[in-house]
Formats: structure tokens, sequence, C-alpha cells
């Protein structure tokens, strides 16, 4: 799927946040008539413990119940949509994403998730708009910055991936997956002397980390294809090969990091 730990991780952050809030409404109902807050503008903390704790099917049926009384609640339509997504429902995952976001919804979250759900379906283009608008809305958040690079890098627009790319490495400097892209975004772009720097430090610094070998490995056998013959049975051609570090592949193509 599509949902990382750590954009889970961010939402639950949020969803604590909510949680306190709604106890506090819940001590205070003057709070809501003063227009401090909305019905719209929180969710149902039963809903969302279902959702904190990764009951999806009960996550779905309480926030579904959540809309059918208070249908403009955007919170609840983003969490319903977050719960449709890991459960692997991309048409109903897109649907209740669109739904908050023209309800108001501004959380940056919400559109990394929208922009993730639309490169799943390979819509680029859609991706590309949503996942800028994370950026926008949380430009200080490396997910956004990340997957964005990673969208930008599929539709060769390589002068802006290595952009964001290098903007996601600014707020977490030596993250592996970052700097495999990196190198995949220079290589792409002719310099295979920069890429090969990077992945040779990668490797070096993360040696658990199996794709910048596997591209180390790629980067020689185009360099010696004469010598190819001999390479597969080198140990970092044998992981550029492997399912398990790349995913499902031609062996030529570069290893490339999952999105976040």
């Amino acid at each position: 799927m599509h949902k990382s730990k750590s954009t889970l991780a961010v939402l639950l952050l949020s969803l604590i946040a909510r949680l306190v809030l709604i106890e506090t409404l819940i001590d205070c109902p003057a709070a809501a008539a003063t227009g401090v807050v909305s019905k719209d503008e929180v969710c149902d903390s039963r809903a969302d413990y279902f959702l904190g704790i990764e009951d999806y099917p009960n996550a779905v049926k309480l926030h579904r119940q959540v809309i059918t009384t208070h249908p403009r609640n955007a919170l609840a339509h983003y969490h319903l949509g977050f719960a449709y997504g890991i459960l692997g429902k991309r048409d109903e995952e897109l649907a209740e994403y669109l739904r908050a976001a023209s309800l108001g919804l501004k959380q940056w979250d919400l559109f990394l998730n929208l922009g993730l759900a639309y490169l799943e379906d390979r819509n680029l283009q859609a991706a590309t708009g949503a996942l800028e608008t994370a950026v926008k809305l949380g430009p200080r958040h490396s997910e956004a910055h990340f997957n964005l690079g990673l969208v930008y890098e599929r539709r060769g627009m390589l002068a802006q991936a290595r952009q964001e790319m290098l903007a996601s490495l600014e707020l977490t400097p030596n993250e592996a997956d970052a700097l495999n892209m990196l190198g995949v975004i220079e290589a792409e772009d002719g310099d295979c002397a920069r890429a090969r720097q990077i992945w040779s430090v990668l490797a070096r610094t993360e040696p658990g980390f199996e794709p910048a070998r596997a591209n180390l490995a790629i980067l020689d056998r185009r360099a010696d294809p004469v010598g190819q013959g001999l390479l597969r049975d080198h140990p970092a051609f044998r992981a550029a090969s492997s399912d398990e570090a790349c995913g499902n592949r031609d062996s030529n193509s570069w290893c490339q990091p999952p999105v976040r």
C-alpha cells in the first residue's frame, strides 16, 4: 500500500490532538456555540479510535455513520478515505479525499495521500497537482518533497525532481531513499559520475541498504556490457536483480525507492 508508517504516524498525532479537543468540548459545550470550532471541523472519537488501532473495517463503518449525520464533516471524509486506502479500495479512497478537499480541508497530509493515491493509479498529472499542494501546505515535511520529486522524475522533469529531492534531504539529511533517488535523477540526467559518487557513499554508510548496491551494479553493467556475464556472479549484481531489493522490474532499470 502507499500508506507509509511515517504518514500514518503524522495522522495519528493529528488524531490525538483532535481527541483532546473533542474531550474539551464535552467538558465545555459552550465552546462550539461561540464559533471556536464546528462539528464539521472535528471527527468522532470512537471512529478515530478504530482508525488509531488499525481496525479499518470498523473505522470505515463508524466514519460512514458520522458522515450520514454530518455530511459536510471534511475531516471524517478524509479519515474515511484513509481507511478505504488501507483496505485497497482506491476509487472510494479518492472520492473521499476529493470530498474532504472540496469541503475546504487544508491539511498537507490530505493532499499527500491524495497524491499517492493518484500515483498508484498512474495518474501522474493529478498526482503532481496534489503533491504540489501538499508541499505548499507543509513545506517542512520531507515526505511531501520526496514524493513530489518522485512524480517529477517519472514525468521526466529532472530539474524539478532534483530540486525537490534536495529539499527533502535538507529536512532529513542522509535519508537513504532520498539519496538513492537523487542518484537515479543524476544518472538519468547523464551525470553518471555524480550518481556513482552518491551511491558509493550510500553503500558505504548504509551497508544494509540494497538499492544503492543494486544501482552501482547496474551502472557497472552499462559501462561494461561485454563483461556482464561475469557480473552476473557478483553479489552486487544478484542484489540488483532481486525482487527483495527493487521489486518487480527489468534488471536494466534503476532501483528506485517506493513512495512513502
